[in-house]
């Protein structure tokens, strides 16, 4: 650096100032290289425990990869190779790459032996030149947080390039605060973001090519927290995503689908399902409940199921967590909570932490694009959630599917009455997005589903008595409500409830209890 300012001098000319992401890559590096000593699995994970942790992560993470034969990977970040050897062992081809020569040199030494499908190179990610089109998986694990903000908008969109269409970027970081127990000094240079950071940057970006004329761009698979480090350090925010590459529709115009969002996701935590909009639905549900009657129709509905130890159950639309908490800590179940608001999860992630249950996994995911494999599950539960589904028939075969022989399936809804529906009712499933049947016709699209024993109860009488009752509690908590949000707050629950109320008591609005079993 000293030698290219003397050079600017001796010319006559003004040293150029680096710029802010060379300042930010340099940081970087002199980090790096400060914490790379023995290159061992120490450095690479800057925690004391590393080994243990690596025994119990890496199968974790290597569970959420997608079928590996015959791929092209290419592996960002690669380190000293704690992943390079899986991927190499089924995938056709792997360029592996890391900007630290010692790691990469170490990665080669253990895996160059055994895996020559693997191409090691030591360079900067953000100065690779590849070919569009050219990999169908791209893998980093803790990458992005070591690059400034512009560096990842620009990665992710040289990502998008690189992918083949329908391939996939899968990708793991530190949100909020460090993985490891290493110290890393006042001038650590690592970015721990919000995870809704990444969302944003993956849900914008774009590709224009012109044979043929498409544009594509990243569809969420999920974003999940890694149990390891729930379970093992009380760190909910170990975050993993999964986004697949795909053709947008020529006529793509986001902004009209949803009310001025660009995805459904964007809808909800922007509006319906915003910060403020989760806290006082919760006031009224009780707390971790954003679902009809909280805790008390969960300890009503939840035994129905007849939960044994040890059974794999999957909340879809679990929310702030209230369902699958309780079904975790009084059936000792392990649980999966799906919910496609980003806020939603964010704040249950950050409540994992005082609740230090890790049995309950919580994932952000459009349950209508998630994959499981077949008898992934023995429960599937639900609470007041699929109302958002259009093709409910579509998503009921997928669960049929997910369950194991046996498998029982527990659902609450929103219905409407078969007869005409009024005008206010009509704007208002329009408003929110909503697609509702009749309680008789939902319990059928489950029996054609495939599931038995089908029950389809009408618990309407049921919601209007649990309404009514949560009008009283807030009109008791006026005071409460008002300084804990506004007046505005507290008149729009009001409203919400008490519209609820009249459009149920006109027969438009139902509300439904559903069950069934997987012969």
């Amino acid at each position: 650096m000293s030698t290219d300012n003397g050079a600017h001098a001796a010319n006559g000319t003004a040293p150029t100032k680096p710029s802010g992401d060379a300042v930010t890559r340099g940081a970087m590096k002199a980090f790096w290289q400060g914490h790379c000593t023995t290159a061992s699995i120490q450095d690479m994970m800057l925690d004391a425990n590393a080994e243990v942790l690596d025994e119990v992560e890496k199968p974790e993470i290597q569970s959420m990869m997608p079928d590996l034969k015959g791929l092209r990977v290419l592996e960002l970040g690669a380190g000293i190779g704690r992943y390079t050897g899986f991927l190499a062992k089924s995938a056709a081809y792997v360029k592996s790459i890391d900007f630290i020569e010692k790691f990469i040199e170490k990665n080669r030494e253990i895996n160059g032996p055994v895996h020559p499908n693997v191409d090691f190179v030591c360079g900067d990610v953000m100065q690779l030149e590849l070919e569009d089109n050219s990999f169908d998986l791209v893998f980093s694990n803790w990458l992005l947080m070591y690059l400034a903000d512009s560096e990842v908008e620009k990665l992710v969109t040289m990502m998008l390039k690189w992918l083949k269409p329908d391939g996939q970027v899968f990708f793991r970081e530190s949100c909020f605060r460090p993985s490891g127990n290493r110290k890393r000094g006042a001038d650590n240079p690592t970015k721990y973001r919000d995870p809704k950071h990444y969302h944003r940057i993956f849900e914008t970006a774009q590709q224009h090519t012109e044979a043929p004329r498409t544009t594509f761009g990243f569809e969420l698979n999920f974003s999940r927290c890694i149990r390891t480090y729930l379970q093992m350090k009380n760190n909910p925010h170990q975050m993993c995503w999964s986004w697949n590459k795909v053709a947008l529709p020529e006529d793509h115009k986001p902004e009209d689908e949803f009310f001025g969002c660009q995805t459904m996701r964007q809808f909800l935590d922007d509006q319906q399902y915003s910060i403020n909009g989760i806290l006082r639905y919760e006031k009224m549900f009780g707390r971790n409940y954003v679902s009809t009657g909280g805790p008390e129709t969960t300890a009503e509905f939840v035994p129905m199921l007849k939960l044994q130890t040890g059974e794999q159950v999957l909340d879809v639309g679990s929310g702030l967590g209230g369902g699958a908490l309780y079904m975790a800590e009084n059936y000792n179940v392990d649980v999966v909570g799906l919910d496609l608001s980003t806020n939603m999860v964010h704040i249950a992630l950050d409540r994992a932490i005082s609740c230090q249950s890790g049995s309950v996994l919580y994932e952000v995911s459009d349950v209508t694009k998630r994959q499981f494999p077949e008898a992934s599950y023995d429960v599937i539960y639900s609470r007041d959630t699929l109302l958002h589904i259009p093709n409910k028939a579509e998503v009921f075969k997928m669960f049929y599917r997910w369950l194991r022989p046996g498998g029982r399936i527990l659902i609450s809804d929103y219905c409407c009455g078969e007869g005409e529906w009024a005008d206010d009712f009509k704007a208002y499933v329009e408003q929110r997005h909503y697609t509702l049947h009749s309680v008789p016709h939902y319990g059928q699209l489950l029996r054609n589903a495939g599931f038995l024993d089908v029950v389809a109860d009408d618990r309407s009488k049921q919601f209007v008595d649990i309404l009514e009752r949560e009008i009283k509690k807030a009109k008791d908590e006026r005071n409460e409500l008002i300084k804990e949000f506004s007046e505005k707050d507290y008149q729009d629950l009001l409203t919400g409830w008490t519209s609820k109320v009249h459009r149920v008591n006109k027969g438009n609005q139902c509300w439904g209890l559903f069950y069934g079993r997987k012969p």
